[in-house]
Formats: structure tokens, C-alpha cells, sequence
């Protein structure tokens, strides 16, 4: 299970790893597939999900980051 608190971390790892860029400040592409699971637990009021329901893209950003 990740949970919201670990999720946020894995954001803010990567936004270390990888920051915004330009003018416009844009997300990375990591940032971005980590916030879109975030938008959804938020709108969904999910505290957890299991890494299985988790993309692909998504889930190996977690694993990296949890082998960090």
C-alpha cells in the first residue's frame, strides 16, 4: 500500500530530481504522473491505494524512489 503522506513524498523527491523547467515553470514528466495519482486519491478521499492499481509509469517511480 502507498499512502498519501508517502505519495507526497515521492513528489517532492522528484521535483528535487527533476524541477520544474522554463518559463512557464513546467512539471517534469515524473512530477506530472505522480501528481495525477494525487489529484485522483484527493478526489477520490483515498488515504491509500494498493501499487497494483497504480499505473505502470506511475508505480516505477514509486519503486524508484523507495529504492533511493
Amino acid at each position: 500500500m502507498l499512502t498519501l503522506t508517502e505519495l507526497e513524498d515521492a513528489i517532492n523527491y522528484w521535483r528535487q530530481q527533476r524541477p520544474a523547467s522554463g518559463e512557464e515553470c513546467a512539471l517534469s514528466p515524473e512530477v506530472n504522473a505522480l501528481a495525477g495519482l494525487y489529484a485522483m486519491m484527493i478526489f477520490h478521499r483515498r488515504h491509500e491505494v494498493a501499487l497494483e492499481q497504480i499505473d505502470a509509469q506511475a508505480r516505477q517511480l514509486i519503486e524508484a524512489w523507495l529504492a533511493s
